[in-house]
């Protein structure tokens, strides 16, 4: 397919409802334009966890996907698109028989060639590595305040019960 002919989407997501997703927009835009390619839709999820795989735009995405509205999937980073390898592993794979690419921007990956497909799997098993070192090192970090007798988590909620009749 001719780059005039490709119609891209693209996908961002922001986990907290106080970040912007701007930043991700316009550099996806303007990778878009410069490979000639048209903007089909975008698809933005705001205050969702990439560490659910069901997300509104998501949803939504790969519905389309299903109904071949698209050619190329672009995100800034795939880190934004999924957190878990056999996510990005299911979803590359589903985008591979409906013959849809998958391009990272930030890791300059891209599933049309053998070499991206190869890195994409390998930059999402680091990826899954450094989110399970993080929450090894949170637990042993509340693991061992307990130790020390220091109160973790939230404080105690006060509640007014009040007698019962």
């Amino acid at each position: 397919m001719t780059s005039i002919h490709m119609r891209s989407v693209l996908y961002c997501r922001v986990s907290t409802t106080d970040q912007n997703v701007e930043v991700q927009v316009t550099a996806l835009r303007e990778y878009a334009r410069r490979r000639g390619w048209q903007v089909a839709g975008e698809y933005v999820d705001l205050g969702v966890s990439g560490s659910k795989e069901r997300r509104p735009a998501l949803d939504r995405l790969m519905a389309d996907a299903r109904r071949r509205a698209m050619d190329a999937v672009v995100v800034f980073r795939f880190d934004r698109f999924a957190r878990s390898v056999s996510h990005l592993a299911r979803a590359l794979d589903e985008f591979r028989a409906l013959g849809i690419e998958f391009v990272s921007l930030h890791e300059a990956i891209d599933t049309s060639t053998p070499m991206g497909r190869a890195m994409f799997h390998i930059a999402g098993a680091f990826a899954e590595l450094e989110r399970e070192i993080i929450r090894e090192r949170v637990k042993a970090g509340l693991a061992n305040a307990k130790r020390r007798g220091r109160k973790v988590g939230r404080p105690r909620a006060i509640v007014n019960v009040g007698k019962v009749r």
